[in-house]
């Protein structure tokens, strides 16, 4: 059973920042929300890959825009509440639980805060087991879900209803409400029947999330490295998850800009101990690292993650600094994200990179 409460609820958020792999919204802000809802009283239940009854029907709920826009706009869990209700009013049928859409940064955590708005359960599973900054870059749509209807929200109740051809045309038509509404809005989307839920997400991150959150601060508390401790907890992991650190450096350059409603640039880091230099370039999160501007060493869907040297800390895009130390550590995505379709929907050419993808354990 998986329990949130005020104790556990920063190895929770801790955990979501690496998942988040540089993305997902800052979760600070997903921690400050939650607190609020815990310290009131409410109670939030979350329902694990064996407690998924035949009759759930759930609903993903997220916050979509770029990372940067997150710090001044925080996200709203009264709208979000009022996005899913929308979605029933449309579909005709009531909702029974929640889908977290990404298991990274404010969209971790804003399921949960809807659940504790609404009472719904949560289900311990999403479309990502990481986090990706478009809507159709899901493991659902290996599986052919539906995305509709798409509603998305701003805080002033101001509403868009979408009913998209599919999902990549659902995220073009969303991105540009998104970019009208400040830069950020609430939506729901993706409805889903136990049998989508069971053969299409990613199950238990969740739960991975509390985890890694707890071994790294363990790690500190030992005074043993945070990096490595979480490198050992993938690799013995269901089912094992590779992982290595691909670099260990200061800051050197750092080129960020928020545009067409995402935060995109490039992370250059140089070696404290040696001339080596590596490109670390981001979407909200991190696409793919390049040492010496020459050999690929990760690549989505992988996961690249920058953690402070010292603490093991997760940085997002919009936390990083020049001058920061940090080391760069990619874990192997979940299999079902390494399939070809998976791969057209979120390997590197859809990113628009001009390279096929490669196993982080074959590089």
């Amino acid at each position: 059973m998986i329990k949130l409460t005020l104790e556990n609820l920063e190895d929770f958020t801790r955990g979501t920042a690496f998942l988040g792999t540089g993305g997902g919204g800052d979760p600070y802000i997903g921690k400050l929300m939650l607190k609020h809802q815990l310290e009131l009283g409410k109670k939030i239940e979350i329902i694990t890959q064996n407690e998924i009854s035949d009759d759930i029907f759930a609903c993903n709920v997220l916050s979509m825009g770029a990372p940067t826009v997150f710090v001044e706009k925080v996200p709203n869990g009264p709208t979000t509440l009022h996005a899913l209700r929308e979605v029933e009013k449309i579909i005709g049928k009531k909702f029974n639980a929640i889908m977290p859409i990404e298991a990274g940064g404010v969209n971790a955590t804003l399921p949960l805060v809807v659940s504790a708005l609404s009472g719904l359960p949560v289900i311990d599973a999403d479309g990502m087991g990481r986090a990706f900054p478009e809507l159709q870059m899901v493991t659902y749509n290996v599986g052919d879900v539906d995305i509709n209807p798409i509603v998305a929200i701003n805080d002033f109740y101001e509403t868009a209803i979408f009913n998209a051809r599919n999902s990549s045309s659902g995220e073009w038509l969303a991105r540009a409400v998104c970019v009208r509404m400040g830069g950020i809005c609430e939506m729901a989307c993706y409805p889903m029947t136990a049998k989508q839920i069971k053969e299409t997400a990613i199950h238990g991150t969740i739960k991975l999330s509390f985890d890694i959150g707890e071994i790294i601060q363990r790690a500190r508390n030992e005074k043993t490295d945070p990096v490595d401790a979480v490198i050992s907890y993938m690799a013995k992991s269901n089912p094992p998850r590779f992982g290595k650190v691909l670099f260990v450096g200061k800051i050197d350059d750092l080129i960020r800009e928020t545009v067409n409603g995402f935060t995109r640039g490039k992370l250059f880091l140089k070696s404290l101990d040696s001339s080596d230099e590596l490109l670390v370039e981001f979407q909200n999160e991190f696409s793919y690292a390049k040492l010496n501007n020459e050999k690929l060493l990760a690549m989505v869907p992988d996961l690249i993650c920058a953690l402070d040297s010292e603490t093991g800390e997760p940085i997002t895009t919009d936390g990083l600094r020049y001058g920061q130390r940090i080391k760069i550590v990619a874990i192997s995505a979940a299999p079902i994200m390494r399939s070809k379709k998976a791969l057209d929907l979120f390997g590197p050419r859809a990113f628009g990179l001009d390279f096929d993808y490669t196993p982080l354990e074959e590089i």
